[in-house]
């Protein structure tokens, strides 16, 4: 369902090592920004930490006192920053982690240990 291609984001190590350039901060920006409401947190922790690698719509649902239009916006949001990607089967859309985008935003923050 996502169309957004891939970003290329072997470009950026650590901040601690170097700037980051431009076109890669506003694709990272993104995801942070969309990874910083706690819903969305919340989703994409149940969604990276999936079982099988993948989780349908109905049992994230569940898991929030909120609306089902409420939680298709945060999904939504998610699919749009590049963190997930998801699939409709059926009635039901299956949402999994994009694994390198999540490395990426991990390996940005990594600060070596001090010697």
């Amino acid at each position: 369902m996502s169309n957004q291609a891939a970003p290329d984001l072997s470009c950026c190590p650590s901040l601690a090592d170097r700037r980051v350039p431009a076109e890669a901060a506003a694709v990272l920006a993104s995801a942070f920004k969309a990874l910083g409401d706690p819903v969305r947190l919340q989703l994409m922790s149940m969604i990276a930490s999936a079982e099988s690698g993948e989780i349908c719509v109905c049992d994230l649902t569940p898991a929030f006192d909120l609306t089902g239009p409420t939680i298709s916006h945060h999904l939504r949001t998610l699919r749009e920053a590049g963190l997930v990607d998801a699939e409709r089967r059926g009635t039901w859309v299956y949402y999994r982690a994009r694994p390198t985008l999540l490395r990426q935003l991990a390996a940005l923050l990594t600060v070596a240990p001090a010697a």
